[in-house]
Parts: structure tokens; sequence; C-alpha cells
């Protein structure tokens, strides 16, 4: 594995962050926390990046080692054909986990990770103390309409250009609290170019994998909190009522927030994912 810090003129509420080299693949990371205890991994939902949980970080430090990853072609990171899926994404968080040197990790994955990580831990349960999700489809049957498009529209009808000013707009239009300038532009960038366009292979294959993961729910003894935003338009609560019913170890919390419930709650998220780490994921 090789390691290069990212080059940056302003401060976005993270660690500086550096691209590590895994398999090929330019993965950036950001790494920060305390020194000792069980690191948590955190993964960048979409169209966002990491700089999603600036507001979080702050209040996650004191827990553990904080590792956030823009998961490949998502973000500034790249991809293999092979990680767009939600089941191949799966085993990248396990290779991660072994390029880092990481035996065993709580892991934060909102968003597009919430069907990755759960097929990560089907794979490798050892892995995962805790894991929590939310904000992420878990059967077609329960997405929004705008979120549909994506998965089934055609492929011209989503493309938001080169310079991917258009995804911007829907999350400006989505979000409650707005991002700084600089957080906004980070976002931007790791849209434009043709990376939404990669990304949306991913969703695309909601499809074919959200079945396949259904089969495996039963069978995932890894404790789950699934947060979600009681107003999420593309991922609405009852894709975490699914989950909660299918787990044989989640709790499900709806808190008071749209879909970008770590940015427009961020405090009651922090809260809550504070407040399951420390139990280590025990009910009661």
């Amino acid at each position: 594995m090789t390691i290069e810090l990212e080059e940056r003129t302003m401060p976005l509420g993270l660690p500086d962050p550096e691209f590590v080299s895994i398999d090929g693949r330019s993965i950036r990371i950001a790494r920060g926390g305390a020194a000792t205890g069980l690191p948590i991994l955190l993964s960048s939902p979409w169209p966002e990046s990491i700089y999603a949980f600036r507001n979080v970080w702050p209040q996650l430090e004191a827990l553990g080692p904080l590792i956030a990853v823009d998961l490949p072609g998502f973000g500034r990171s790249d991809a293999i054909p092979a990680d767009l899926t939600p089941q191949g994404m799966g085993a990248f968080y396990v290779r991660l986990l072994d390029e880092l040197e990481i035996e065993r990790c709580h892991l934060v994955a909102p968003d597009v990770g919430t069907a990755a990580s759960l097929f990560a831990a089907a794979m490798a349960p050892d892995r995962f103390a805790t894991v929590t999700v939310g904000s992420g489809a878990t059967d077609m049957a329960l997405v929004g309409d705008q979120l549909r498009t994506i998965i089934e529209g055609p492929r011209e009808a989503i493309d938001p250009g080169d310079d991917a000013g258009p995804v911007v707009d829907v999350i400006e239009a989505l979000i409650a609290i707005q991002p700084p300038q600089d957080v906004m532009e980070d976002y931007r960038l790791s849209s434009a170019d043709g990376r939404y366009m990669e990304a949306a292979a991913y969703v695309r294959a909601y499809p074919q994998d959200l079945p396949l993961l259904q089969r495996l729910l039963g069978s995932i003894e890894t404790p789950v909190l699934v947060l979600s935003g009681r107003t999420d338009p593309l991922v609405p609560p009852s894709n975490g009522d699914l989950l909660e019913h299918l787990l044989p170890h989640c709790r499900h919390e709806v808190l008071e927030a749209g879909h970008f419930v770590w940015e427009d709650a961020a405090d009651d998220y922090a809260r809550a994912v504070t407040d399951w780490i420390r139990s280590q994921g025990r009910f009661g």
C-alpha cells in the first residue's frame, strides 16, 4: 500500500486526507480520533464525500481511532467495475480492513454503504463489532420516486454533465443546513467528469443485489443500528423498518431530518452512534 497526502487549500473540517493505493485503486481516507480503542470506520454517502462527516467527527473522536473513507467510485476514490454493486462493495470493506491492518472495527456506513456493509457483515462477521446504517435502499418497492428514476431510468436522463452542477442543485434542494462553499465544491468535484455516472452504476445494481441481501439478513449476527430521516423522500424510513424486521439484532431509530441525516441532525446522529458504540450494540 502506498500513501500520498492530498493537497488542499482550505480546511474542510476533517484531518488532512491522504490517498492510499489498494489493488490499483486510489482511495481517499482521513484518519484521526483517539490513539487507543476499537477503530471506527465511516464510509461516505452519495453524492457527497467524507466531508459529510465534518460535523459528527469531533463528537466521535474520543471513542477510538477514526477512519473516514470515500468508497470506490464515490467521493474522490477510484473504482474497478467489480466494486460498483452492493455485493462487490461489501468485499471492498473487508479488503480495506486488511490493507489498513484493522482486525475488527465499528462500521458507520450510511446511504450507499447500507447494503454493502450488510453484505460485508455476512461475509466477515468477526471483523465488525457493530454496524450503523440507514438512508440506504433495502427493497426496490420502498425507494422514493427520485431514487427510482436514477435506478431504472435511461442513463442519458440522469447524466449531470461534466461539471456536475445539477448534482449541487439536488443537494441544495434536499438538505436543510447548507454546507460551506468549500465542502459543496468537494461534493461537486466528486461527481464531475463522469464520476456521477460511474457511481450511478452502483445503485442501478439494486434490483439484482437487494433480493440477494434480503436472503442473507437473517444470518447476520452483528448488531445493527439503523438511523433514518423521518421525511427522507429518497429512502423513506420503511427501508429501516424492513431491516429491523429481518435482522436478528437490529434497532431502528427515526431522527427528525430528511435524507442527509448526518448533516441536518448531526448532533442527534452523533449521539446515537456514540451510544451504540459504547454499548457495543447491546440492547436494553
